[in-house]
């Protein structure tokens, strides 16, 4: 269906001219290419075809505008035609000759000519010769019907892009891209990246290229009046002649990434467990994943332990594997060594999907427990842990810790991926497993015949049975012995719960054999493809549907080398079976009582489903023919070759279909008659008896030619050979349609965001008018697709799947047409980079819907075969050369004709052995069905004739078996290869000897070999003559097969190494063009060079193809090049390609080289270094002693070379270091390249700006201490502006200042009191450094919290559209005042309550410093401010994952620095005052002589160690490296810990540069044997030493000269500010009065005043140096941001295991040089001690305690309570009340007091313990564990087990104050902790009240079992010591005995008591209702009994 339009001419023209025109309709516009000096005609003759899927209406309009070109101003109009589309739809094809209108619609003489054809989609109109359809009565009859119905179900009338404004349509109309019209093609594969040329005229195809300002200017003139903001690009990509369409994009890259086993880590720590069900239990945690299990320790007695503990698994396998493995974490009760214990409750999910989590991980949150034996049962409780998978290259970000004061909130932090409900149902899980066909023979033959002779039968060589795994479960049917087409109709029915946290569902059809149980197949279903979680979402469904698997070859042997394929690992190879299956998921209400309530897998009879459920049977034909057959391997070239394409079964001819009979129903099913397929090749049975065709399969054998040493051809010239296959398949085309449609919307998206970064890249203008056309392209996209897909609603074999998916599809791509909408409005300058993320995310999503679960076609295979063996194969999915009549919806490779790349089967494909290619085909595919055949061919090249068998010949719509081209064009190529760069090392010396070889059709040649060079220029032109091409000349000009460029390296013996391959296109001229611009001399362009996947460097390049004319060569246009250079027979790049060139100075910094490795064994000793950079070079001083040292002693050297104008094409600068030997001899080192040298290029400043403005004075006011919002405040101030910005000392500050002398300083992390404040004293660096802690994270949560916000306002602003927008923004406004006026107390206003306020601002007075969670390096880049640091690498690269990495290959560093400027250089640049020429551009660069420093390296605390020791622990101690200097701290290792606090410093003297590299390790103390290496980490000192940043000793937040903030650096901040800015050349500093200081032109105030340890102040300047230190950034030209005092945060690396981090460590270094004044003594930072404390409780009473007992001879319920108490983590100290016998109303006395010592660390709220983990152990280990207080009660047995009743834990820092009375205590105090106040002991040092006791019942509800009167009270070891106290009640400090009741004494002492107790109380009211029962029952006998008497009596008249 189309609207084809061809422009023959224009005539009448006026003058001399460029002309060109332009097509427009329905909003798409195409333009001709340039016509130049046309005088008065213009014949365009070219065809423009406009696809359409809706009906064209008769009152649409075409329009044309022929325009007068012009390269540099807006293009003229001359006229324009406008036709009505009425008779064309009538008539069908149309020739029209008329004039054209002018603007104010007046005829002009000027005359078009064109001719219209119209094609509809019923096929109704239009009359065709046959050239262009092929027809057959019998198959058009058959098709009407078929287009009739599906033109209806289209709907039509709903336009698209025809409702566009007048305005917008022509403003689209004028959208170009960017690009070459052949580029379109190739963009995603970067094929070209178009450099902008440097006489900026347009060499491109088509003009379509307009100036940015063209199209605002144009904008205007249509009146729509658009600003520049709202101009968006689209691609011309779309169907032109321009861009022939008959070609499709190859896939550059080789190797299938899957299936190669990688290494992974997961780390697991299991923190604590709160609300486990069970009574007093002894729980352990089992983790397993995959197959290992490891155990925590036991804790005994408690619901909620808490362990701390910390596991890690390595594992080396495929990531499919690894993802699908089951992580499982289960809580034990009670499991020793004699038994297993039972289980609580268990959690799964599969490490995939914590991997997909951010950062790889889960962090602190809470498992929900569940039991997977008993589902009617709730949760179990909750687990705490942290889970991270790490690949390798993964970097985890772990939070940071600090001391975790926030209540964990459990339901708010669950352990579930977004969007997971926190209420996860059981659920069941029905997988339908009905029937298989297809299925290999998995027995030998040999087995076979032995069986036929004993047993007389012929059976199918399998025997089948299916096995389904999922979430750690099997489940498997039964075995259907010996059939190929086995029927199982069972379900097999998992349970688990829903949503699952395992996301893959794997299902295998296997061969049952005693000996060799192996896959046939394997399938995954993935559950997020068959479910959608949103509310409009479904629960996962599938079929009944087919599904086809893959696997190796079909042949069977005993040893399949490819059987991981059949197991799902790797792209499979060949089609091994299909099966039928259905999936349906059933939430289980889980209160039905009937319901089952295992988990086990269970396997049913299932109901079969009926034939044609999965789709009508239907006829498929595909078509094959092979253009071109090259670069097949040598290896092979000896036999001949043949091609055999299989599509299923059919058509594979040597192990395919293991029944000779296939039963088909055909048409439908009108008929049982069997077909025999018998698959031949013999030409006269081509046909079968009724005339119907027999398919081939494969191409005829043939044998290959030599194209060079490596590669062979076959000849296939004219005659190219066809294969075709019949089919039958399921009819589900519609699925394929769809997911081509959204296929097709992200292709066209994914390129788009290509031309936007390679814009970005490039630095081209306006690369946000491309986003916002591809923002344009994909909402019209997503509309179309839903007028497309909606078609056949009521498909009779739709399955739930098919219809849900639709509907979700739908929804999902309108909401993506309105998002992208709404941020095409959006999309600025400025905000381009987010939204490019956004669409980023798009691409993504569309890809996923994009994938079709429910598979319909199976794959096409290809494979070589040479002597009937397999040897290489391609896989194209059917999808994608699927016909469809609506253009969207056809396969993207479908009639066109692809570059395929044969590869080997599955490992062997891996490595370097799969990256030759094994040949390169050209290959035609059309698949479709049977009946819409007759236009297979159209997609061909033209000019052929078809060949067909000798039955065939009369019958049109039979395919032909050859064709044969009559039409055949001879070209020259030019390929200019100019350089390459960044190539592979090859050789062991790191380096390789490049030369490129080029591929084209059959002809090959190289570029010469250069030696020892990662980035040769070769500046070669190769010449490729009498090139022949088939086909006609004019879809050669748009459409010329690629050319392959293949990289090697030059071995002097065996042969050359691949290193890597890349394509292009070449620009092609036909013999009747101008050799000129735009599109020639073509530009020299990058294109990415791939080795594998991975990407290996680009190749500088430019090809043309030029048409050979009947002129012959002497028409072509002359090679031009360089003639000064005598290369011999070497032809140089002509002068237009080549770059032109400039001259540059480079000069080289020379500083000094460092850690150099040995080369063969022999030390470097005299090392020289020689930089190189586009032939030109210097070398440096040759250092005479590396030993002694290793620096250069001429600092600066330089040379002069000829660079490109255009940086981008800057070629690399080598830096190479040989050692010099004895007698001349030369070693190379090592080397490095600067691929770019962007950055290191200089560039005179303006002369305007560079008057810095000097006179204002700009006022920078200092506040004393930083409000945490100093990202929003810290004033920028620009160079030139004239701010002020004062910020004033309040009075409350000065009050704090005289208070802080007074004692008032808050203590650390928390120690704060109310009542008493601790005096200044009490703070310590470890204060200060809790605060700084504090600080941070309230800083990184301010920053989620406002990137939250900036999300949720994006995605409303998305939502809404802009309206939204203005109103963001003032609101914004208003925010972002206010964020900046609240400094840091205001902040912690908000988020405390309000009682605690005073303690905060305390706080606020404790001096910060910064901890920096990374690296110091990555914060202020790697201290190269000056001094760069280059890796000096040597031997090969390493290709699989496994041997060299980048950091094994580096054999030492190189140190300097490097400046690129034009020559000359402006003057006013070398008469600065105290220019040094020497030194050139390196100004007041330090002296490089050796110099000695005293480095103090502080070492704080470390993270996360990787556990070393079998128990899953470590003993870490440092270990420190620097020179000759090495310290073991090995006698102070920390006994079993993976989070050691070390707080130690160490001084080491050093001499730079000979030591400058520090290493810190931790290393693992072990009592036998040698210590492990946890980590370590390095830290090159001397780039620290000599920055700007000044890195040598952090600057203060203030200056001290006493207390724990003293200052630390020798020079007071005076002196550092006087050398800095004599240093850098700054005018000052002036102190002025007033506390005002002036640096250059910046003014800062200040206060002015210290005071030294006795309180006397003292005025001072430090106060005013500090602040202008602390904002050093903002003085103009000296200004750097300087180091603050601080503690980093480094990754610990362990060279065993890289790339994987193995903990952390946090630190800092400061350095002094030992010629200053000396430092002071280091800070002291020991960990601080635990401070130790007495907890007594006194128990008084309890009450209302469930009564457990009953009385042996009353009955009555009594207990004999008793209550326990013990403080976490010390249950061996537990402590017992005595029993209050037979309490018979709960009530129970005790006054009894319990004491419990503990050692406490205030700071991170932890009690510290020391004890042995058993008695093996050798020394103690500290635990530190929260301070939680444990009560019990107990009722007491004399013979049996005391019962445990219930019981309350308090956490001693945040607890429910106790109720007054016990009526006020309630259940509440313990469920409700978050609305009651909480108290701390540690605050209130004495407390008493009631608290309830609890325990689970039944149903799992807490209830109340008791209360507990007590009284805590909190005493300091010192002031226990003074007022000391009994146990229990004993002396000193005694409790009275309690006053218990006397029937607590047990009954028979005083039985008469105790029953007057019992009938007083208990009883009272039962004997009062017997005695009246009693009563009443005497009346009525004593009534029976004298009745008859009276009766008698008054009867007889007595």
């Amino acid at each position: 269906m189309a609207l084809v339009l061809q422009l023959r001419s224009v005539s009448g023209l006026r003058g001399k001219g460029d002309r060109i025109a332009k097509a427009a309709f329905r909003g798409l516009s195409f333009y001709t290419r340039v016509l130049e000096n046309c005088e008065d005609e213009a014949k365009f003759d070219e065809t423009f075809r406009w696809p359409v899927a809706t009906n064209i209406d008769g009152n649409e309009i075409l329009e044309i505008q022929v325009f007068n070109y012009s390269k540099v101003f807006t293009n003229r109009l001359i006229g324009t035609f406008r036709m009505v589309l009425q008779k064309v739809v009538a008539e069908g094809q149309l020739e029209v000759t008329d004039t054209l209108i002018d603007d104010n619609n007046s005829s002009i003489q000027t005359s078009i000519s064109i001719e219209i054809r119209y094609q509809a989609l019923d096929g109704t109109v239009g009359t065709w010769n046959d050239k262009e359809f092929l027809e057959t009565p019998s198959v058009h009859s058959e098709g009407d019907g078929r287009y009739s119905l599906e033109t209806d179900s289209l709907l039509s009338g709903h336009r698209h892009s025809s409702d566009v404004s007048p305005g917008k349509s022509n403003q689209q109309s004028t959208e170009r891209s960017f690009r070459r019209a052949g580029k379109g093609v190739f963009s995603a594969m970067k094929l070209g990246k178009t450099r902008p040329s440097k006489d900026e005229h347009r060499k491109q195809d088509d003009p379509a290229v307009l100036e940015t300002e063209d199209l605002d200017r144009k904008a205007m003139r249509y009146g729509a009046g658009l600003e520049p903001d709202t101009i968006s690009l689209a691609s011309v990509t779309a169907v032109t002649t321009n861009v022939s369409n008959k070609r499709s994009k190859p896939d550059i890259r080789m190797e299938p990434s899957a299936g190669r086993p990688m290494d992974y880590q997961v780390s697991i720590t299991i923190i604590e467990a709160r609300q486990l069900v069970g009574l007093n239990m002894d729980p352990v945690v089992c983790v397993e994943v995959g197959e290992e299990k490891k155990y925590t320790s036991m804790k005994e007695s408690t619901n909620c332990p808490y362990y701390n503990e910390y596991f890690v698994f390595d594992f080396h396998v495929p990531p499919d594997v690894m993802f699908d493995k089951i992580i499982k974490l289960s809580v034990i009760h009670s499991k020793n060594l004699l038994r297993s214990g039972t289980l609580v409750g268990s959690f799964k999910m599969d490490v995939g999907t914590v991997y997909t989590q951010p950062e790889h991980q889960f962090y602190h949150k809470w498992a929900i427990l569940s039991d997977p034996e008993d589902l009617t049962a709730g949760l179990k409780g909750y687990l705490k842990c942290d889970i991270a998978v790490v690949g390798k290259g993964d970097n985890i970000k772990t939070p940071h810790k600090a001391n975790e004061t926030e209540e964990d909130d459990i339901e708010g932090n669950l352990l579930l991926p977004d969007g997971v409900p926190p209420e996860r149902q059981w659920a069941r899980f029905y997988i339908k497993i009905y029937r298989a066909e297809g299925l290999p023979r998995m027995n030998t033959s040999i087995m076979a015949n032995v069986k036929k002779a004993l047993i007389g039968e012929n059976k199918d060589l399998v025997d089948p049975y299916v096995q389904v795994a999922f979430a750690g479960q099997k489940g498997k049917t039964s075995i259907q012995k010996s059939s190929y087409e086995p029927l199982w109709n069972e379900q097999i029915i998992f349970t688990e719960m829903f949503p699952p946290l395992c996301k893959r569902i794997k299902i295998q059809i296997r061969d049952s054999d005693k000996v060799n149980d192996v896959a046939i197949g394997t399938h995954f279903i993935d559950l997020r493809k068959v479910s959608n979680e949103g509310d409009k979402g479904f629960l996962p469904t599938f079929g009944p549907a087919w599904v086809n698997m893959y696997g190796s070859t079909r042949n069977y042997t005993l040893m399949d080398e490819h059987q991981e394929l059949n197991e799902g690992l790797g792209e499979g190879v060949s089609f091994r079976a299909r099966l039928l299956l259905g999936l349906a998921v059933e939430i289980l209400d889980t209160t039905n009582p009937e319901i089952n309530s295992s988990t086990e897998v269970q396997v049913e009879q299932a109901t079969a489903v009926a034939d044609n459920c999965s789709g009508k049977m239907e006829e498929f034909f595909l078509f094959g023919a092979f253009l071109e057959a090259t670069m097949i391997d040598r290896k092979i070239g000896d036999k001949p070759i043949n091609f055999e394409v299989t599509i299923g079964n059919y058509g594979n001819q040597v192990d395919g279909s293991s029944k000779p009979l296939l039963r088909r129903k055909k048409e439908g099913g009108d008929g049982d008659e069997e077909e025999s397929e018998l698959l031949q090749n013999s030409s006269d049975d081509e046909v079968g008896e009724d005339g119907e065709l027999v398919s081939i399969s494969s191409s005829p054998p043939m044998k290959p030619l030599i194209t060079d040493r490596n590669y062979f051809y076959l000849p296939y010239l004219e005659k190219k050979p066809c294969i075709y296959i019949r089919s039958w398949w399921q009819d589900q085309r519609r699925r394929l349609y769809n997911a081509n449609i959204m296929d097709k919307i992200a292709d066209k998206l994914e390129e788009g965001l290509n031309d936007v970064q390679e814009m970005i890249k490039t630095e081209k203008p306006h690369p946000e008018r491309r986003l916002r056309g591809v923002l344009e392209e994909l909402s019209s996209g997503c509309l179309r697709f839903l007028t497309l897909a909606d078609k056949d609603q009521h498909h009779s074999s739709r399955t739930r799947l098919d219809r849900e998916r639709l509907k979700s599809c739908m929804r999902e791509l309108e909401n993506m047409a309105q998002q992208a909408t709404a941020l095409r409005s959006q999309v600025k300058r400025n905000t381009m980079k987010d939204k490019l993320k956004l669409v980023q995310n798009f691409l993504q999503k569309l890809r996923f819907l994009a994938d079709e679960p429910q598979h319909t076609i199976p794959d096409v295979f290809i494979w070589m075969m040479s002597n009937n063996k397999r040897i290489a194969y391609a896989r194209i999915p059917s999808k994608d050369i699927l016909y469809s009549i609506v253009d969207e919806e056809m396969g993207k490779d479908c009639a066109k004709v692809k570059t395929v790349f044969l590869k080997l089967p599955g490992k062997r494909g891996f490595g370097p052995a799969g990256w030759t290619v094994q040949a390169k085909m050209e290959i035609y595919l059309w698949l479709g069905l049977n009946k819409q055949r007759k236009d297979f061919l159209s997609g061909l090249p033209c000019g052929f004739e078809e060949k067909k068998t000798p039955r065939g010949q009369n019958l049109p719509s039979f395919p032909p078996i050859s064709l044969l081209y009559t039409k055949k064009q001879v070209f020259q190529l030019r390929a200019h290869m100019y350089q390459a760069r960044s190539l592979f090392a090859a050789d062991s010396s790191g380096l390789s000897d490049p030369f490129a070889r080029v591929f084209f059709i059959s002809q090959s040649q190289c570029t010469e070999v250069l030696n020892e060079t990662l980035c040769p220029t070769w500046d070669q032109l190769l010449v490729f003559d009498n090139v022949e091409l088939y086909g006609e000349a004019h879809e050669m000009r748009d459409d010329p097969p690629i050319i392959v460029i293949e990289i090697y390296d030059q071995d002097t013996v065996g042969k050359a190494d691949f290193m890597g391959r890349t394509f292009a296109k070449p620009v092609v001229k036909m013999s009747d063009e101008e050799y000129c611009p735009p599109r020639f001399p073509p530009q020299l362009e990058y294109y990415q060079i791939y080795r594998g996947n991975a990407t290996a460097g680009d190749l500088l390049a430019a090809f043309e193809l030029l048409q050979i004319g009947p002129g012959g060569k002497s028409d072509l246009p002359p090679i031009d090049g360089p003639t000064d250079m005598d290369r011999g027979p070497i032809l140089p790049v002509p002068l237009g390609i080549r770059p032109v060139l400039s001259r540059y100075r480079v000069e080289i910094l020379f500083w000094g080289l460092r850690d150099l490795k040995r080369v063969n064994l022999a030390q470097v000793d005299r090392p020289r270094v020689d930089i190189e950079c586009a032939g030109k070079g210097v070398q440096s001083a040759l250092i005479q002693n590396y030993k002694k040292n290793p620096n250069f002693s001429t600092l600066v050297k330089w040379f002069e070379v000829d660079l490109p104008e255009n940086e981008l094409l800057h070629p690399p600068l080598n830096i190479r270091v040989v050692d010099c030997r004895a007698f001349g001899r030369y070693t190379l080192v090592g080397s490095h390249t600067v691929s770019s040298l962007r950055k290191f290029i200089y560039r005179p400043p303006d002369k305007k700006a560079q008057h810095w403005n000097m006179a204002g004075e700009i006022v920078v006011n200092m506040e004393p201490e930083v409000p945490i919002k100093k990202m929003d405040t810290m004033v920028k101030l620009e160079a030139n502006s004239d701010a002020v910005v004062k910020v004033d000392v309040t009075e409350e500050e000065k009050e704090k200042k005289k208070k802080k002398k007074k004692g008032g300083g808050g203590g650390g992390g928390g120690e704060e009191v109310e009542e008493e404040e601790p005096d200044e004293s009490m703070l310590d660096w470890w204060s200060k450094y809790f605060a700084s802690i504090e600080t941070m994270k309230e800083q990184l949560r301010q920053q989620e919290a406002a990137a939250a916000e900036a999300e949720e306002k994006e995605e409303m602003e998305i939502g809404e559209g802009s309206k939204a927008q203005v109103k963001n923004k003032d609101k914004d406004k208003d925010k972002d005042k206010d964020k900046s006026k609240a400094p840091k107390d205001d902040k912690k206003k908000k988020q405390q309550p309000v009682p605690e306020l005073p303690e905060k601002k305390n706080k606020q007075k404790i001096d910060e410093l910064k901890v920096f969670n990374k690296e110091l390096e990555s914060e202020f880049d790697n201290f190269e401010d000056w001094l760069h640091t280059f890796n000096l690498l040597r031997g090969k690269i390493g290709d699989n994952d496994d041997n060299a990495t980048e950091e094994e290959r580096i054999v030492g560093r190189f140190k300097g620095s490097m400046c690129v400027y034009k020559v000359p250089l402006p003057d006013d640049i070398s008469k600065e005052a105290g220019y040094d020429p020497t030194f050139g551009m390196f100004q007041g660069i330090p002296s490089n002589d050796p110099i000695n420093v005293l480095v103090r390296v502080y070492v704080v605390r470390a993270t996360d160690l990787h556990p070393a020791d079998i128990n899953g622990k470590a003993d870490p101690y440092i270990a420190i490296k620097l020179g000759k200097t090495d310290i073991k701290d090995k006698e102070n290792y920390i006994s079993k810990q993976l989070n050691p606090v070390f707080g130690k410093s160490f001084d080491i003297e050093a001499t730079f540069p000979m030591e400058s590299m520090l290493t810190v390790a931790v290393y693992d103390w072990d009592l036998v044997g040698t210590d492990d290496l946890i980590g370590e980490t390095k830290i090159d000192l001397e780039n620290r030493f000599y920055s700007k940043h000044r890195a040598t000793c952090g600057v203060s937040q203030t200056y001290s000269i006493h207390g724990y903030n003293t200052w630390r650096d020798p020079m007071k901040p005076s002196q550092i500010l006087s050398k800095l800015c004599k240093e850098g050349k700054v005018d000052g500093p002036h102190f002025g009065p007033g506390g005002r200081v002036k640096v250059a032109n910046r003014v800062f105030t200040g206060p002015t005043e210290i005071e030294d340890e006795n309180g006397q102040k003292k005025p001072t300047d430090e106060h005013l140096a500090l602040a202008v230190l602390r904002h050093w950034e903002d003085i103009p030209r000296a200004g750097c941001r300087l180091v603050p005092e601080h503690v980093e945060t480094r990754p610990l690396l362990n060279p065993d295991k890289p790339g994987i981090e193995q903990g952390r460590l946090e630190m800092w270094v400061d350095m002094f040089p030992m010629d200053m004044p000396a430092p002071g003594p280091a800070i002291d930072i020991s960990p601080r001690k635990p401070k130790k404390y007495e907890l007594r409780v006194i128990v008084w009473n309890t009450d209302e305690v469930i009564l457990e007992d009953d009385d042996y001879f009353t009955g009555e319920k009594s207990s004999d309570i008793f209550v326990r108490g013990w403080l976490k983590g010390q249950q061996e100290d537990k402590q017992d009340t005595d029993v209050h016998y037979h309490s018979l109303t709960g009530e129970g006395n005790f006054n009894w007091r319990y004491i419990f010592p503990f050692d406490y660390l205030m700071a991170e709220e932890k009690i510290v313990i020391s004890k042995k983990e058993s008695m093996f152990s050798w020394d103690e280990t500290e635990y530190k564990i929260p301070a939680r207080l444990t009560l019990q009660v107990w009722d007491a047995d004399h013979f049996s087990a005391d019962d445990f009743l219930g019981a309350i834990e308090l956490d001693l820092n945040r607890f429910p104050r106790g109720a007054k009375t016990s009526k006020q205590c309630s259940l509440e105090m313990v469920t409700n902790e978050a609305e009651l106040p909480m108290i701390s002991i540690f605050k209130q040092k004495r407390v008493k009240g009631w608290w309830p006791f609890v325990a689970r019942d039944e149903n799992d509800e807490l209830e109340i079992t008791g209360k507990v009167e007590a009284e805590l009270h909190l005493l300091t070891a010192e002031e226990a010591e003074k007022s000391p106290a009994g146990l229990a009640r004993n002396e000193p400090d005694p409790l009275e005995k309690p006053n218990r009741p006397d029937t607590s004494f047990i009954w028979f002492l005083n039985p008469l008591k105790s029953i007057k107790y019992l009938i007083c109380t208990r009883y009272k009211w039962l004997i009062i209702k017997i005695v009246l029962a009693l009563l009443l029952l005497i009346m009525v006998a004593l009534f029976l009994y004298s009745m008859p008497g009276y009766m008698v009596k008054k009867l007889l008249g007595a």
